[in-house]
């Protein structure tokens, strides 16, 4: 199908919302289960508060990781893992499914048309979304889980949250409901600039080389092509919102204060930052980020599209609706 247009040729269906939700959350979960470990890396830097004393030495993503191995086994890289995989799933179905909703929305009634501008709205509109509807309450859990220094491999090292169920559920007694949205907003503003960013760009790629290559003008293209693109596109979303994400992390990670508003925390933090650590610890994490990120869209789109496609090709009864590609 042409990235531009959500009309399919010789009056295609559209993709189902069922095959969005099977071929999206099955991405999702092959996503988290090859780039989790960097995803702690990244907040493990995040949450350092390291000053820039002079002769400290900076810790990088390769130190960090061989500390987080030695001092508490490899199986601590994939701490928080059990609420990123409950969540990957209606995640991604929300991502891609919301995704095709609003650019059939924004897309021309006559032609079917996509221009650039509806694909940057539709992949805002679908990062919000899913932002309030799944990933903050999930990266609040996950957040918390990473946070904790302490061996897995020593029983009597009990840590505050044993796993993502009874985080959530130590969460929502001590600190209320309102504990797993905070930070809601940054999650959003960075989500939407995220999926804004990355849907347009692989659009863009996508549409260059099926002009490029009129064989596939009307079809999907062969894998290793649509990993390239959804490997570099994956990496422009991180470096347009470090600073977010890095506050949004800090912000998640402690309890609120009483009487303090979530705004005036931002300021809070981001005034802390700036002063004792510099202008650098905005962009701590980011070559993980860009290292979990990016493949991960690439691991995303390439199983998706695939799958989508073998969805859709198949004798199963998924039939396609009004709103999807």
């Amino acid at each position: 199908m042409s990235a531009k247009n959500v009309k399919g040729p010789g009056g295609k269906k559209p993709a189902s919302a069922a095959t969005n939700l099977i071929a999206g959350g099955s991405a999702g979960m092959m996503e988290a289960l090859v780039c989790h470990p960097l995803d702690t890396i990244k907040v493990r830097m995040q949450l350092s508060r390291r000053a820039r004393a002079p002769g400290a030495k900076r810790r990088g993503f390769l130190t960090t990781g061989r500390e987080i191995v030695r001092k508490e086994t490899p199986l601590a890289l994939y701490k928080g893992l059990g609420a990123v995989m409950t969540g990957i799933v209606p995640k991604m179905a929300i991502r891609f499914t919301s995704y095709e909703w609003y650019k059939q929305m924004l897309a021309n009634k006559e032609t079917g048309a996509v221009s650039g501008q509806a694909t940057f709205f539709a992949g805002l509109a679908a990062g919000v979304t899913e932002a309030v509807l799944v990933v903050t309450p999930m990266e609040v859990i996950k957040i918390r889980l990473q946070a904790q220094y302490h061996s897995m491999a020593d029983p009597l090292d009990v840590p505050q949250y044993r796993n993502a169920a009874h985080a959530l559920y130590t969460v929502l007694r001590e600190e209320g409901f309102g504990a797993i949205y905070r930070g809601v907003a940054l999650t959003a503003l960075r989500q939407g600039s995220n999926q804004a960013v990355n849907f347009s760009a692989y659009t863009e790629f996508k549409a260059l080389l099926q002009k490029w290559q009129p064989a596939y003008q009307e079809k999907e293209l062969p894998s290793y092509q649509t990993m390239l693109i959804g490997l570099v596109s994956g990496a422009m979303g991180p470096l347009s919102n470090a600073p977010i994400d890095t506050i949004k992390t800090r912000l998640q990670k402690t309890p609120a204060r009483e009487g303090e508003t979530a705004i005036s925390r931002v300021r809070v933090i981001a005034g802390d930052m700036f002063k004792q650590e510099g202008f650098h610890a905005f962009y701590k994490g980011i070559t993980p980020r860009i290292m979990r990120v990016a493949p991960g869209q690439a691991v995303t789109f390439t199983v998706y599209e695939y799958l989508k496609e073998k969805l859709e090709h198949s004798n199963m009864a998924i039939v396609g609706g009004k709103y999807e590609e």
